[in-house]
């Protein structure tokens, strides 16, 4: 039985074939780190700045692709690929240097999306038109890291923005025809199980198209790693991740894609929890525990017809 509505079958569905998305460093930085809003980035954040453990930033972002792109073709079969602008804020830049960037992508032809991960307040219609400009060639989508839809929350990690900031660039995004994917951590300082379901139905109300679920997890380098040495922040047991996910899939619309169920650092960077690295073993049993109830995505919400029929 299926429980979630997974990227991966969204991609299958739309291709015909497995597609590999592919992490880039771009090097931009965070309006967090360079005095704009703040210093020293988000709470959860370290100066790798969420890229991805295979990522060389050292690369040129032609030769991060066709080093990757070679990589996943022998090794794993892998013939279409999308490009993920990953790295930190990936719009925070001006036209004409986000145009250079972005045209990067456009020699692979094995690459058939773009995938751009940025802060809803770092877009505008101008920066819009252009991102919309790769969507005739590239099934494309803009990520915006919200996190949580509590400003008091956000404010605690140094997001540096309101919810208010992701519903208008979510508003101006949807004018263009640009799908978007909204970032969330689940276990967040402070934050109790029925304010992180209320950023589920808040996501379903708004009708995000896609999310991606995150564990809050401890890098090495990061402004909550000392509160975390210090006792003062608490990380969620496994177990009660499993079931806080189900939660809040359960207040997600069942159209909605689910991008990522989980999250963890690179492993040199990662201190806690150590269960988090078990990525798999995670997924397993979030279906476990959605078998075990006898639901799924959307169930917590009123539905004529299910996309997920019980067998």
């Amino acid at each position: 039985m299926k429980y979630y509505n997974d990227y991966g079958s969204y991609l299958k569905a739309k291709f015909g074939c497995k597609v590999y998305r592919i992490g880039l460093d771009a090097g931009f930085t965070c309006p967090t780190r360079d005095g704009t809003m703040g210093y020293g980035g988000c709470a959860f954040c370290n100066a790798n700045g969420s890229r991805s453990s295979y990522t060389d930033p050292t690369q040129t972002i032609k030769e991060q692709l066709t080093t990757r792109i070679e990589y996943l073709k022998k090794a794993k079969g892998i013939k279409k690929f999308i490009a993920y602008f990953q790295a930190f804020t990936n719009t925070y830049a001006p036209i004409e240097k986000l145009k250079e960037i972005y045209d990067n992508v456009l020699p692979f032809k094995e690459i058939v999306g773009i995938t751009i991960g940025t802060r809803p307040d770092t877009i505008d219609q101008e920066k819009l038109k252009l991102i919309l400009s790769y969507k005739e060639r590239y099934d494309l989508w803009i990520e915006y890291g919200l996190q949580s839809a509590h400003d008091a929350t956000l404010e605690a990690i140094n997001r540096c923005h309101r919810l208010d900031d992701f519903v208008k660039a979510l508003c101006m995004t949807r004018e263009h025809g640009i799908p978007v994917c909204a970032h969330v951590i689940l276990g967040l300082p402070q934050e109790t199980r029925e304010e992180m379901i209320q950023t589920a139905r808040t996501l379903s109300e708004f009708k995000v198209e896609g999310v991606k679920i995150h564990l809050l997890h401890i890098l090495k380098g990061s402004r909550l790693e000392s509160l975390y040495r210090e006792g003062r922040v608490r990380i969620l047991e496994q177990d009660e991740y499993v079931k806080l996910v189900c939660d809040f899939l359960e207040n997600l619309p069942e159209t909605t894609i689910i991008q990522r169920l989980t999250g963890e650092g690179k492993r040199s960077d990662h201190i806690a929890p150590l269960w988090a690295l078990d990525k798999m073993g995670t997924i397993k049993k979030i279906e476990e525990e959605f078998s075990r109830r006898g639901s799924h995505q959307g169930s917590a919400i009123s539905s004529s017809r299910s996309l997920f029929p019980r067998s």
